[in-house]
């Protein structure tokens, strides 16, 4: 499967979305427009181990609520995932077999070798 997972009023999402020329064969998908669903957070959760990896810290809401200072567990990072798209980390890209979460400069620049 090659999919993206983004937010299309996220500068930086457009800005990646833009470094990456994505064939047609890409779907796109607006998670603001679209929530992610359990199955597809399953999905990610394959290939991460991880609710917590999948979680955005620096995102507005995750302050807001002083999660930071709570000592939550993968079953509390699943929750949050499910209840709103600003946790999600992105742009999360699946190029077939690998999966790429964020927008750190090492994964956009691994991203963009799988797509080579």
């Amino acid at each position: 499967m090659k999919k993206i997972y983004y937010l299309s009023t996220c500068d930086t999402c457009k800005r990646i979305l833009k470094e990456f020329n994505l064939s047609s064969e890409f779907i796109k998908q607006d998670i603001k427009i679209n929530p992610i669903t359990e199955s597809e957070l399953e999905e990610f959760f394959q290939f991460t181990k991880s609710y917590e990896g999948l979680i955005n810290k620096r995102a507005r809401m995750y302050k807001e609520r002083g999660l930071k200072n709570k000592n939550l567990n993968e079953s509390d990072f699943k929750k949050l995932l499910l209840e709103h798209y600003t946790f999600l980390k992105r742009p999360v890209l699946i190029n077939d077999t690998e999966v790429f979460i964020g927008n750190s400069k090492t994964v956009v620049c691994s991203a963009k070798e799988s797509l080579k």
